[in-house]
Formats: structure tokens, C-alpha cells, sequence
């Protein structure tokens, strides 16, 4: 299954004519196109499906759906491991008011 999954733009650059992003996702980064959305942001959250951002997203529905996507069980099919550690810090992060 492929997800159009959130992520917050770390970097842009250009990439062999595209321009490209490091995107995190709760603590996984990979390099995602911004050719749909060239006037993304560092720090702000996009949508991505199949390495592709698709939209915007503000950061507390980025979250929301990551969390949700967690606890299907979608995100480890995705990425692997690396999100369960990401998801298990954010949570330890919020739960001192950082």
C-alpha cells in the first residue's frame, strides 16, 4: 500500500533540474519532488505520496495523521521501525510541555 503521508520540510534544493526536499516524517527523512508545490517552505508540513509533495498540511493535522496512521500499524509498512522511535520520542517530548 502506498500512503500520501505527511512530513515537515527540512531542506530544498535543486536536484538535476527538480527541486527537491529532506522531508522528516516523525523522525524518518527522505528526499521527496516539490515540483507540484515549488514554493514550499523549510518548516512547513506537505503531503507526500510516492516521493511526490501533493499539498500543504499545518502541523497539529500533520501529527493527528501520523499518530493515526501509527496506531493502524500503516507507518511500520512504510518506513520500517525508524517511525515507531520517532513516534515514541514525540510522545516524550510533549509529555514535558517542550
Amino acid at each position: 500500500m502506498c500512503l500520501a503521508v505527511p512530513g515537515r520540510v527540512l531542506s530544498t534544493a535543486e536536484v538535476d533540474g527538480a527541486l527537491m526536499a529532506q522531508v522528516d516524517f516523525g523522525g524518518v527523512r527522505k528526499e521527496v519532488c516539490l515540483q507540484y508545490i515549488p514554493d514550499a517552505e523549510i518548516g512547513e508540513y506537505v503531503v507526500v505520496h510516492v516521493g511526490f509533495a501533493i499539498q500543504r498540511l499545518d502541523e497539529e493535522s500533520a501529527w493527528r495523521t501520523l499518530a493515526n496512521f501509527e496506531k493502524l500499524g500503516l507507518l511500520e509498512e512504510e518506513f520500517g521501525d525508524g517511525f515507531e522511535l520517532a513516534a515514541r520520542q514525540r510522545e516524550s517530548v510533549e509529555g514535558t510541555g517542550l
